[in-house]
């Protein structure tokens, strides 16, 4: 039986992984089922490429990677950016000003460009510095080298408004999405998985129509609408999911796996059937 669909487009955190950053064996069984059915898995996230280096090796994930919200494609097994996008700092930090001059002060955190870029924040970002974050004091020292995107949050807004407002202040300047709970971010003008899974496509010969893809938050909407068939995880945000044509179980209950085991069945006969 020939797929329907020829790509498996997923977002990772909240979508494919779990809350511990792996992937299920059920998970794992059904990709390689879409895999052995000819389909292509393709990772669609907003971790920069940076930070997809140390996580997609160990999953066995090989091909190009949409990273940074669409803004970097990823040749993981190369280990090599095909292309990125970066901010014009002097516009973006005019308009972080204006954001905060309606939300209050705001704690900033910036991704640095290319394949050595870091996660830098300002005091306040989050109640301690993770592993892989680098504190800068000074917030002028965010902005020593050519950035990717912009990370805000506030203590006196919630996400959404705080996004709500950031699309306000930012219109036609620079993108705003949403991605996770502290994670207010602002992009290149144009820049959504949407765009970079466009690009995907063109690149590797596959179209809107040949594509099943999976998210969570906000920033997956252009990718969901994008898709032939879009699918929201049972743990996503309200709005993606009045946006999905599905909704699956949540992340911790393998709902990725869940509808590719039905859009990709097994060829196997059941017990008892002749061949």
């Amino acid at each position: 039986m020939t797929a329907r669909y020829r790509v498996v487009a997923t977002d990772l955190d909240g979508t494919l992984l779990r809350g511990d950053l792996t992937v299920s064996p059920r998970t794992r069984a059904a990709l390689d089922r879409a895999a052995a059915a000819g389909a292509r898995h393709l990772v669609v996230t907003g971790r920069p490429a940076a930070g997809c280096r140390d996580l997609l090796a160990p999953l066995g994930y090989g091909g190009i990677a949409v990273c940074g919200q669409g803004a970097q494609l990823y040749d993981v097994g190369a280990d090599r950016l095909l292309s990125s996008a970066t901010l014009d700092r002097d516009v973006v930090r005019t308009l972080v000003a204006r954001i905060a001059e309606a939300a209050g002060p705001l704690a900033l955190g910036v991704v640095t460009a290319g394949l050595s870029g870091e996660f830098l924040v300002t005091p306040g970002f989050g109640e301690r510095v993770r592993h892989g974050w680098r504190l800068v004091e000074d917030a002028e020292g965010l902005w020593t080298r050519p950035v990717e995107k912009v990370l805000i949050r506030s203590r006196a807004l919630d996400d959404d408004a705080l996004a709500a407002l950031a699309h306000s202040v930012c219109a036609g300047r620079i993108g705003v999405t949403h991605s996770g709970e502290g994670m207010v971010e602002l992009l290149p003008d144009g820049v959504d998985k949407a765009r970079g899974l466009a690009e995907a496509a063109r690149r590797l010969g596959f179209g809107a129509a040949d594509t099943v893809a999976f998210g969570d938050m906000p920033n997956d909407i252009p990718m969901l609408a994008w898709a032939g068939h879009g699918v929201a995880m049972g743990n996503a945000h309200p709005e993606l999911k009045r946006r999905a044509d599905e909704i699956a179980p949540g992340n911790e209950e393998d709902g990725v796996a869940a509808v590719l085991e039905r859009l990709f069945p097994s060829n196997r006969p059941a017990a008892g059937a002749s061949c």
